[in-house]
């Protein structure tokens, strides 16, 4: 069984003039994508309080102020909360009982640098346990 083969045109390589006519393209600098976390509120249902270790953790919460669970992400507190809901990688209090997004308690030091959210993330946890919220961080 003889397999033909047949020939291709090669194309011949640029002319001289042409590859001294071509720009040369400029480097774009890399620019780094450091500011680009988030920290996040998620309120949580009144539930969540029948939870012994939910309760546990938060001895000085002062009834009528609201549960939340903070955390802090990469990505847009949008698309982290319904990755919550949908089981990827999810808080089991969010899974369970996340209601929504709180941006009014976090939208204003978004966006930054991961250790500004890290250190962030602990310091609004902190913060909303002395306002009396009951909160659960990750």
């Amino acid at each position: 069984m003889a397999i033909a083969l047949r020939k291709t045109k090669r194309e011949s390589p640029p002319a001289a003039a042409d590859v001294a006519q071509a720009k040369p393209r400029a480097k774009q600098p890399r620019i780094p994508r450091s500011h680009h976390y988030h920290v996040y509120v998620i309120e949580l249902s009144d539930e969540v309080w029948s939870v012994g270790r939910f309760r546990r953790a938060n001895p000085d919460y002062q009834l009528g102020q609201p549960f939340v669970y903070v955390g802090m992400t990469g990505l847009d507190p949008d698309v982290r909360f319904d990755k919550h809901k949908a089981g990827i990688q999810a808080n089991v209090y969010v899974l369970k009982y996340g209601i929504r997004l709180l941006p009014g308690l976090y939208a204003m030091y978004n966006p930054m640098p991961y250790e500004g959210a890290r250190d962030m993330e602990v310091e609004l946890g902190i913060a909303l346990r002395e306002l009396g919220y009951g909160v659960w961080q990750a």
